[in-house]
């Protein structure tokens, strides 16, 4: 069995790998979006919304700005391609009342630690409308104004200068996330994503000159022409940068699914060993330069917030990613947003013409969602555990959900032991423990914990790998 270590904490099998790459979800929630219906509707989410004031928990808002100057082939994002600008107008419009119509049903007591604008490209809409935007937020929600929210924010370089983050910090953002994915010209070329290495390097530069407290780069790996010494190029110019937090996705080819990637060349893409060897190339490049790998593609300083927060078993993820807020309720504002406001989860219409047809009804754009029962809160609860902890101890969740582990899950406990065999977990009567080898697998240990994988036919998720 090939195997080589990476650190102390991860190892890259490519035995492994190859057994176990199939398709399964990201677990941003669970249960995932396949499972919202649209029986779940906006009267049911207002009294979600209504009920949890009595909770006191803080807030997390999410702002979806939909436009995108040009179209990025590879990309699967909910996005309106225009060069018009005047097209955001509208959009603000009701995307200030539809602020409003959420503000009312939240306690203004409760402040906002956790605010992030996506897309999209935000920094598409201009600086006046930026004021306004966090201006009409700021009156309906209780924003924090002592930097001590997590307040992100998506860059795209190609759209942002100097005099922008100058704004976006005046405007209280603290955290900055660009899209990279390839610096070579020859892969930009065949996504359409032309962005120069000078470009993205005077954003960075400009976001640590105002203060910012954290900056993430994302890049793409299986993008078409890329090779293990091109990606590599990129790789190390990126840590030579020395980003607080790097990301590293799959790029999920899925033609069939998303439009826009037609248009890229299938035969240019890395064959399925490559594309490995390109990943084993940037984990071993990272963790060499000392970043920790958090989970799910992403890394980060050892003195970043998210490498803490894992340490001290406090770590969380939702519809954001990872993140250090967990005791709060997510708001979703905007198209094609996705809530988690008590026991339920919640997405916005995603055209244009509904979402403004439904708020000037004077209604929320809620469409779908899904409550969780009480199955779904143990399985979610277990979920988070491992795909943040990579550790699962049966007596705190036996405690918290008044179940016995091992007669709860007698089929999912069979198929850990096979998982154990092979070496991704360690596991006793005690819990589970996810080892190096499996740790770049924690999708597959946490799909056997999904209840509605098991009874799905057609599964429309990008591989783990």
């Amino acid at each position: 069995m090939e195997q080589r270590c990476m650190n102390a904490d991860l190892v890259f099998d490519s035995a492994l790998i190859g057994k176990y790459d199939k398709a399964g979800p990201r677990y941003t929630s669970y249960p995932t979006a396949v499972q919202f219906h649209e029986g779940f509707t906006d009267s049911e989410y207002r009294d979600m919304a209504l009920a949890g004031n009595a909770t006191g928990k803080p807030l997390s808002l999410y702002l979806h700005i939909p436009f995108c100057d040009t179209v990025c082939f590879y990309c699967a994002c909910n996005k309106i391609i225009t060069k018009n600008r005047r097209h955001a107008g509208p959009y603000l419009d009701h995307l200030h009342r539809e602020i409003a119509l959420q503000g009312a049903l939240f306690a203004q007591a409760r402040p906002v630690t956790q605010l992030h604008w996506g897309g999209g490209t935000p920094t598409f809409i201009s600086p006046s409308e930026m004021r306004d935007l966090m201006r009409v937020t700021g009156e309906h929600f209780h924003l924090l104004d002592d930097d001590s929210g997590e307040y992100s924010i998506e860059v795209d370089p190609r759209e942002t200068d100097e005099h922008t983050i100058a704004l976006l910090r005046e405007l209280g953002f603290n955290r900055l996330s660009l899209g990279v994915q390839d610096f070579e010209p020859i892969v930009q070329k065949a996504v359409n994503r032309l962005q120069s290495r000078e470009i993205t390097l005077n954003v960075m530069d400009a976001a640590r000159r105002e203060g910012f407290k954290s900056i993430s780069v994302d890049l793409i790996y299986g993008l078409p022409l890329q090779s293990v010494a091109s990606f590599g190029r990129t790789t190390d110019d990126i840590i030579a940068q020395n980003p607080d937090r790097v990301s590293v996705f799959n790029y999920a080819h899925l033609p069939d699914l998303f439009k826009t990637q037609r248009q890229i060349d299938s035969d240019a893409l890395p064959p399925p060993a490559v594309k490995l060897d390109i990943l084993k190339m940037t984990i071993e490049r990272l963790t060499a330069a000392g970043y920790v790998y958090i989970g799910m593609d992403h890394f980060a300083k050892p003195d970043d917030e998210l490498t803490l927060a894992q340490r001290a078993g406090t770590l969380y993820r939702n519809f954001q990613g990872y993140s250090t807020h967990a005791d709060c309720d997510l708001i979703g504002l905007g198209t094609t947003s996705i809530g988690m406001v008590g026991d339920s989860y919640s997405q916005n219409l995603k055209g244009l013409e509904a979402y403004y047809e439904r708020i000037d009804q004077d209604r929320l754009a809620v469409f779908r969602g899904v409550r969780l029962d009480a199955d779904d809160r143990l399985r979610r609860a277990i979920i988070t555990e491992l795909i943040c902890h990579f550790a699962l101890n049966f007596a705190t969740i036996e405690s918290k959900h008044d179940i016995g582990f091992s007669d709860y899950f007698v089929v999912e406990l069979a198929e850990l032991a096979d998982m154990a065999s092979d070496g991704l977990l360690a596991l006793d009567s005690t819990g589970i423990r996810v080892l190096p080898a499996g740790r770049l697998l924690i999708r597959n240990i946490c799909m056997v914990f999904d209840r509605y994988l098991r009874e799905q036919v057609n599964r429309r998720f990008s591989r783990v790998i």
